[in-house]
């Protein structure tokens, strides 16, 4: 819509689903049948009716200029965003023009959007005036600093000695031992103020019963953390970038202080990973004119989609912050100056081998980096036993697709797109092999979601 009559596809409006009920229920909204007065207009709002089980219609409108991604508003007493109700709205608006055409919004969904414009104003208004002067006390901020980072050096001192006696009475042990004895101490490392030792000392409860090799990859784990104790402790002697990775990766706050980067930006991705406590969304960008590639992450309490949700496969022209640290791709979006719209963009691909390498190359910088994000140029996915490859088409070279990748059916639709000849994959290279999040066939044909 936006520039106008640039409409999304179903695919990019089903990719805001905050989980699978809400996509499957939002698909059956998408006809004309239970809408009426739906509308939508040149500035980027969708309108409409929908026919409910009640007498009274549910009003949903949909604001899709929002810095944040798309912003909705319905009357279904429903507490997940975007409901049924807008992903079905929007679906009937991407379908084609005849549903919703253009015109002026009613009264009830213009009374919203002109509050949304309003209070919008503001915050970009108090936004350039600036923080109020002594609205903080920077002593009193030190103080809580020092605080904190006593706290986190005491849990970590702590953990030490914990993992120096696991691996004085061995490995064995901690298989009958279960989560019982990593979830007391991620406690002791939450009381710490430390919620990133915390939860990787959580993930060690997982990996007894990861099947074999376990004890090496359990070995793996306990270095890692070792590392990352010894370099909180050690931080003031470390480079000021890895000093800030060490810093992220206890679970400091920091800020996105980079410079910012104004570009048309692809959404590349967009996935959700949820444990007991978090819903963690991932979406990537790739950067039109300067070639970047940057993380957005959101999250939302168990059960609870994040708020920010961007369309993949739309380019949005805004600004993006980095966050520091060495080597880190993560940041934070800024002001967006127009709403999303379709490009021919491609992030550049590159082979297998230069992908390892390139994973290779962040761990110098960050060693507990899990993955990086990579475009595989030219790769087909060929079957390996009961594993898939990703093998270049010009070359013997070739990387494993991880476990996680194995289970989606998105791995069937690349198969497919594919059909034994070559493909673009974008998507993640770690340690546990490359997990494809979205390809496009040779060609000129439109990026597929694999995720």
């Amino acid at each position: 819509m936006t520039q106008q009559g640039v409409r999304w596809s179903a695919d990019q409006v089903l990719a805001l689903a905050p989980d699978t009920a809400s996509r499957k229920a939002g698909s059956k909204l998408g006809a004309a049948g239970p809408w009426s007065e739906a509308g939508c207009s040149e500035e980027g709002a969708v309108w409409g009716l929908c026919k409910g089980s009640g007498s009274t219609p549910y009003r949903t409108v949909v604001d899709l200029t929002g810095s944040a991604g798309p912003v909705y508003k319905c009357s279904c007493p429903s507490r997940k965003f975007p409901c049924k109700h807008a992903l079905g709205l929007l679906l009937l608006w991407a379908g084609g023009h005849g549903a919703v055409p253009s015109g002026q919004a009613p009264d009830w969904a213009g009374q919203w959007l002109a509050a949304r414009g309003e209070r919008t104003a503001r915050e970009r208004s108090d936004g350039a005036a600036g923080p109020a002067s002594g609205a903080a006390d920077p002593r009193a901020a030190l103080r809580r600093a020092e605080r904190r980072a006593e706290r986190i050096s005491a849990g970590v001192t702590e953990l030490e000695q914990r993992l120096a006696d696991l691996l004085r009475g061995g490995l064995a042990p901690a298989e009958q031992a279960g989560y019982g004895l990593w979830e007391e101490t991620a406690a002791r490392m939450v009381d710490a103020q430390a919620p990133g030792l915390a939860g990787r000392v959580r993930e060690l409860g997982a990996v007894p019963s990861s099947g074999p090799g376990w004890p090496v990859r359990l070995l793996e784990e306990c270095a890692l953390l070792h590392l990352l104790g010894q370099g909180w402790l050690g931080r003031e002697r470390l480079p000021e970038s890895l000093s800030a990775t060490v810093r992220s990766r206890v679970g400091l706050p920091v800020a996105a202080d980079g410079p910012a980067v104004r570009d048309r930006w692809l959404v590349l991705a967009q996935y959700d990973t949820e444990d007991a406590r978090l819903t963690t969304r991932r979406i990537w960008l790739h950067g039109a004119g300067s070639g970047r590639t940057a993380l957005l992450l959101s999250y939302g309490a168990a059960g609870r989609a994040p708020e920010l949700a961007l369309p993949v496969g739309l380019a949005l022209e805004a600004d993006v912050a980095s966050y520091p640290g060495a080597g880190q791709p993560r940041a934070a979006l800024g002001e967006r100056f127009a709403p999303p719209a379709p490009t021919r963009v491609r992030p550049p691909g590159v082979t297998t081998a230069q992908a390892a390498a390139r994973y290779g190359a962040a761990l110098r910088d960050d060693p507990w980096v899990e993955s990086v994000p990579v475009t595989l140029a030219e790769v087909v996915p060929i079957p390996d036993g009961e594993s898939w490859q990703l093998a270049d088409a010009a070359s013997d070279s070739a990387l494993p697709v991880t476990r996680a990748a194995r289970a989606r059916p998105g791995l069937w639709r690349l198969v497919a797109l594919s059909g034994g000849a070559p493909v673009t994959v974008f998507g993640e290279c770690g340690h546990r092999g490359f997990t494809p999040l979205t390809a496009w066939p040779q060609g000129e044909g439109g990026m597929v979601t694999l995720c």
